[in-house]
């Protein structure tokens, strides 16, 4: 019998699952998982975000990059999750990032729900499309590929 898969991810599995920590750990929480199918993570963008001090003083605003990054976390979670990564799970690089668009300006005090579906998995590569929202609008969306590198694991 098999073990079902989370269907959630607090901050604590979270951190179990990928390496990153502040200031670049952009999921505070994973939900709506579907093993190998889908996710949606979240992230509640607040003011005290370092990238915030220069982009852009007076007028901050979330840099599309991290909103890509915060999706392939979310990927990497929804992965970690599907396949059962544990305590010491090996490293996810980034392949490529297609079609790239930014629709909207995130904020501080906007909540960005990152609905991250998987195009094709395998056992270590894998596809994915990205969309981030903001109240339902959508801010940013992606496709972007990963790596699952079984030869590395993330420090503890």
């Amino acid at each position: 019998m098999t073990t079902p898969v989370q269907t959630e991810a607090d901050l604590t599995t979270i951190m179990k699952i990928i390496p990153h920590r502040y200031p670049f750990l952009l999921v505070d929480k994973v939900r709506d998982v579907v093993a190998r199918e889908s996710a949606v993570g979240i992230k509640n963008v607040t003011f005290n975000e370092p990238h915030f001090q220069g982009h852009f003083p007076g007028a901050p605003i979330m840099p599309g990059v991290t909103i890509v990054e915060a999706m392939a976390q979310t990927a990497a979670v929804l992965v970690g999750l599907s396949v059962g990564f544990g305590e010491r799970a090996p490293l996810v690089y980034f392949m490529s990032i297609d079609k790239a668009k930014f629709r909207r300006k995130v904020v501080p005090g906007d909540v960005l729900e990152l609905h991250v579906t998987v195009k094709r998995g395998s056992t270590r590569i894998w596809k994915f499309e990205g969309v981030a929202k903001v109240d339902g609008q959508i801010a940013a969306e992606a496709e972007f590929a990963a790596m699952i590198d079984a030869s590395t694991q993330a420090a503890e």
